[in-house]
């Protein structure tokens, strides 16, 4: 038995299997490591955010911590996670296909092991939703006894060794020693190079097919539990009618948005008015239909909506300001000026400068008494002692009071706090888009500028018309990561912000926080996180959609 093991390991097929098996051996690290720190936290969380959890786990409530944030918002953002996975596993084991066609297989033939494998995925996703608990009671066990290394493995086997979890255990492994077992029979009988791939491409196809279909599911049966509690309560069950109606008038402006974008590349002057006219009337339709939301938004958490218009503010006071900077002072600094490579420095510092130093400084000039630095400025020039970090009010209300008019509360702006900590960002961020425009006017020819100033265009034609447009890839991606960041920013804002200011500078990254340290409501901390994760995700599409189309690339 070993001699024929040891002679089919030394053979031909046997060293495709050796080098298999060191490629998975060489990847198993990192893929743990994935696995722990970044797959693993996130499905905690998922779990924890479908939960009563304050300090220690309570009741599974479903849906209702997205419900209380975003209303009945969290039924359609869950239902668009379903269509999500469905459509990415439809592209995956469309894929498979399209590499069959290529190198002249038949992926159909590894559909077998791969769907079974797929299935596998998800049976492990459920084994580890059924001992969570269970790991989890142990911090209930050690109270009132002494805890030790040696009881916490006392305690860990126990929960590893319940019938429900040795159930979900057997039934996971045998699937993935089938799914295995299958995928290795085939790769005897019908080699193929491309069986890797295949296995991959069906198992995680199903895998989110069958994600997106528990996921409807489940959405489906929240929504129904949720009109039939309204009803038991004699509250209007309103929330599957605005589920659909939002949703259609979503679909409605993606199609409106798909037909106009065929009509601008429509030659014929008939096709673009047809096409243009019914992009039209489906725009007005789908704004029709998502009438709903100012209702749905009024329903929602008032922390959370109010934190999302913080950080629109904050985002649209920073971004375009710091790259328009940046871009003036790459273009100077480009130049052959006397040390620039001095303000190249000087420019980056505030970037590589510790976050909580240089904020604790900024909140220090910025005082709301006389002996503030900035105010003691002010005072030269005959302006009056404002309060900065300690004002609420917004910038648009106290220069309307200055002049003595009067505007509605939502027309007030962002409040002078929230402007200090723009200007605090716009400091800290202009070096390190600086640098990285000057990286990207590095990549531009001189060719290109010498061929125009021979065709007579002055300095401002040449920016315009070359360097920006050759400068798109940099912009693009500044300003792709500047939205991310302005909706994850918190350091800074943390250490600036003020009691005094009421809340008007607590960004959605800092709502979260003080839903989860200082109100200890993890589970709706964590809805929130998910839906702060949705919010960049969109803005992220549409930035890439909006603006990928614009780059030009060399």
């Amino acid at each position: 038995m070993l001699k024929a093991l040891n002679k089919m390991w030394r053979s031909k097929k046997g060293q495709q299997w050796r080098e298999y098996f060191t490629a998975y051996l060489m990847i198993a690290p990192a893929s743990i490591l994935v696995f722990t720190f970044g797959i693993f936290p996130v499905m905690f969380a998922v779990y924890v955010s479908l939960h009563r959890w304050r300090i220690r786990m309570g009741k599974f409530i479903g849906l209702r911590n997205y419900v209380r944030a975003i209303d009945s918002l969290a039924y359609l953002l869950f239902f668009a996670v379903a269509v999500a996975f469905l459509f990415l596993g439809w592209k995956s084991i469309k894929s498979a296909f399209t590499k069959g066609k290529e190198s002249q297989d038949n992926p159909w033939l590894w559909a077998i092991p791969g769907v079974i494998l797929g299935v596998a995925e998800l049976l492990w996703v459920r084994y580890g939703v059924i001992l969570l608990p269970f790991v989890l009671k142990i911090a209930d066990k050690a109270i009132g006894h002494r805890r030790n290394a040696h009881m916490f493995r006392v305690w860990l086997w126990e929960a590893l060794t319940e019938p429900p979890v040795l159930a979900a255990l057997k039934v996971a492994l045998l699937a993935t020693v089938v799914g295995l077992g299958l995928w290795g029979f085939m790769m005897a009988k019908k080699p193929s190079e491309q069986h890797a791939v295949y296995i991959l491409n069906w198992s995680v196809g199903i895998f989110l097919a069958l994600g997106g279909v528990i996921t409807a599911v489940f959405t489906y049966d929240q929504l129904q539990k949720a009109i039939k509690r309204a009803v038991q309560n004699g509250e209007p069950a309103k929330m599957g009618v605005q589920v659909t109606l939002i949703a259609a008038g979503v679909v409605l402006l993606f199609i409106a948005w798909k037909l106009w974008d065929n009509a601008v590349h429509t030659d014929s002057d008939k096709g673009f008015a047809f096409k243009g006219l019914g992009a039209l009337l489906l725009i007005v339709g789908g704004w029709i239909l998502i009438a709903e939301l100012p209702p749905v938004i009024a329903a929602g958490d008032p922390d959370m909506w109010r934190g999302l218009v913080v950080t629109v503010y904050y985002a649209v006071g920073t971004i375009p300001f710091q790259l328009g900077i940046a871009i003036v002072l790459a273009y100077f600094l480009f130049q052959n000026i006397k040390g620039r490579e001095l303000f190249r420095v000087l420019y980056f510092m505030p970037y590589i400068t510790p976050t909580v130093a240089s904020a604790a400084v900024f909140r220090l000039l910025f005082l709301n008494n006389p002996s503030g630095l900035v105010n003691r400025i002010f005072h030269l020039f005959g302006l009056p002692t404002l309060n900065w970090l300690w004002e609420p009010r917004g910038i648009f209300s106290m220069i309307a009071d200055g002049l003595g008019i009067s505007l509605p509360s939502w027309a007030g702006g962002p409040s002078l706090a929230l402007v200090v900590i723009i200007i605090y960002s716009i400091w800290t961020y202009v070096g390190y888009d600086t640098v990285i425009y000057l990286a990207g006017l590095g990549n531009i020819p001189n060719e290109v500028n010498e061929a125009a100033e021979i065709d007579g265009a002055n300095g401002w034609q040449i920016f315009r018309y070359i360097t920006l447009p050759l400068l798109s890839p940099t912009t693009y991606f500044l300003s792709l990561i500047a939205v991310i960041g302005t909706f994850k920013a918190f350091n800074h804002i943390y250490v600036m912000r003020q009691p005094e200011a009421l809340k008007t500078v607590n960004t959605f990254s800092v709502v979260i926080f003080d839903t989860f340290f200082t109100d200890t409501r993890y589970g709706y901390a964590s809805a929130l996180a998910f839906v702060l994760f949705a919010i960049i995700l969109t803005l992220t599409y549409v930035n890439n959609k909006v603006q990928g189309s614009r780059v030009f690339y060399q």
